[in-house]
């Protein structure tokens, strides 16, 4: 169980004291979770335990390596206390039991930041345990279409706790793609008008052969009569082509690679100067004009020698 899905939204933060000191003014983001959350979600374990049933708040608490990084000089804190900062400074006293992995908190494109995972269980002045509210559930599957539990766990869970409502039910990977709607969008429209292009620049540049081999139809008939092979006579026909091909393609990495800092924004985890964002797109280019030169190849390997020479 947490407060909130993972990325799904939900914001609670608040200062941090070690040691008694005035907070460093770095803001801590606060969760909570039930044991076994960190596992459900394969985020590591890095040092010390995970939640235990008994473990409550104020009391027990997890951080993540950023809040190690950021008030105890990347340091593991476990077993060291520190205090959560309220309004009007109200402190609340916790011993962090455990050190994770960094998550991404409200935002994929956020950066990792100091994060503070605390139990469910509220305890009151008095020893009692109080309400949480609503919580979202986490539940772990291995199957290839998670989906399909849905109308299950609409089923059993207020059959199992009527006091229960299911709200809303999504995958992880949906909450996820929902924050890059913009990015994916734009690469299947990048997608679409590469293939356009691809397709035009093939059909272009066989014409072009093609015509070129029109042209030169009787010099390529008299140098297959004087013993001209096929590999000579494709040299012939695409090495002009080729040469353009290569010169365009360097252009555009140039150019590409120049640009990169105003296409920055529209990328997510992937960078416009990577090898593969480079080198892929220029081994396609030199498929397409791989592909639009063998019709116009097998076409000049094929010209009668003798009737161009009677033309002649």
């Amino acid at each position: 169980m947490s407060d909130a899905p993972l990325l799904g939204g939900g914001n609670w933060n608040n200062f941090i004291s070690v040691d008694d000191l005035p907070p460093n003014g770095v803001i801590a983001y606060m969760r909570r979770v039930s044991p076994g959350w960190i596992d459900a979600l394969k985020i590591p374990l890095l040092d010390g335990r995970d939640f235990l049933p008994q473990d409550s708040q104020p009391g027990s608490a997890l951080v993540n390596q950023a809040f190690a990084n950021a008030y105890f000089n990347g340091k593991s804190p476990v077993g060291r206390t520190f205090e959560i900062v309220f309004s009007g400074n109200f402190r609340l006293r916790f011993q962090a039991v455990g050190m994770v992995g960094d998550a991404r908190y409200e935002e994929l494109r956020q950066p990792f930041v100091p994060q503070v995972y605390v139990p469910f269980r509220i305890l009151g002045e008095k020893g009692e345990v109080r309400d949480v509210g609503g919580v979202a559930l986490v539940v772990r599957t291995t199957s290839t279409n998670p989906v399909v539990l849905s109308q299950f766990l609409r089923d059993e869970i207020p059959h199992a706790r009527p006091a229960f409502r299911v709200s809303r039910i999504r995958t992880q990977l949906e909450i996820n793609q929902s924050q890059t709607v913009r990015e994916r969008l734009l690469a299947t429209l990048a997608v679409f008008f590469s293939v356009v292009a691809l397709l035009l620049a093939g059909v272009g540049l066989y014409g072009v052969l093609h015509y070129y081999v029109l042209l030169r139809r009787r010099e390529i008939g008299i140098r297959v009569a004087v013993g001209a092979g096929t590999a000579n006579i494709a040299r012939i026909v695409t090495v002009d082509a080729f040469i353009a091909l290569v010169g365009g393609s360097a252009a555009g990495l140039i150019l590409g690679i120049a640009s990169a800092r105003f296409m920055a924004s529209l990328f997510y985890q992937v960078k416009a100067t990577d090898p593969p964002m480079l080198i892929v797109p220029t081994l396609v280019l030199i498929a397409v004009a791989i592909l639009a030169a063998i019709p116009a190849v097998i076409r000049a390997s094929r010209i009668d020698p003798a009737s161009m020479l009677r033309v002649e």
